[in-house]
């Protein structure tokens, strides 16, 4: 069983910071909304991005899956009473020369491998896709667009 620690604390009136190993976020602790700061809903958010991510690189090998690049767009919905995530939307996008079935492979894998993905699925709805780019191939435009919205 593996075990994590974190350790959070407020530094000024609105701005808190959690570290952990050598790393440290800062993060938006106030009322209302930072323009430059995650606030928890999306350190959250980050999170489970970091997971899929993570299980990317981790299952590659042990799938023999062969890709160049990956990124991902996550879209969390909050409702307000009570305050909770309701759903979350996901899509990972991957360079990759390999079939569909294959890929279809590392979606099931990355459904069923990731903790913050299945603790979360657990709480709130969470849909996603898979999508594949030839290796070299560019992102469209309104993929480009999105992840500036970001």
């Amino acid at each position: 069983m593996l075990e994590y620690t974190v350790k959070a604390e407020q530094v000024v009136a609105n701005v808190s910071t959690v570290r952990t190993k050598c790393a440290q976020i800062f993060f938006d602790s106030s009322p209302g909304q930072s323009e430059h700061l995650l606030n928890p809903a999306e350190l959250l958010l980050s999170a489970f991005s970091a997971c899929l991510l993570k299980n990317v690189e981790r299952l590659a090998p042990l799938l023999r899956f062969s890709y160049t690049r990956t990124a991902i767009r996550v879209h969390g919905v909050r409702e307000d009473k009570p305050p909770r995530l309701v759903r979350i939307n996901w899509e990972l996008t991957i360079w990759t020369d390999e079939p569909a079935s294959r890929v279809d492979l590392l979606e099931r894998n990355l459904r069923k491998q990731g903790t913050i993905y299945n603790t979360l699925a657990v709480a709130c709805e969470v849909e996603g896709r898979v999508i594949a780019l030839a290796t070299g191939a560019q992102m469209s435009e309104s993929a480009l667009a999105a992840e500036g919205d970001l």
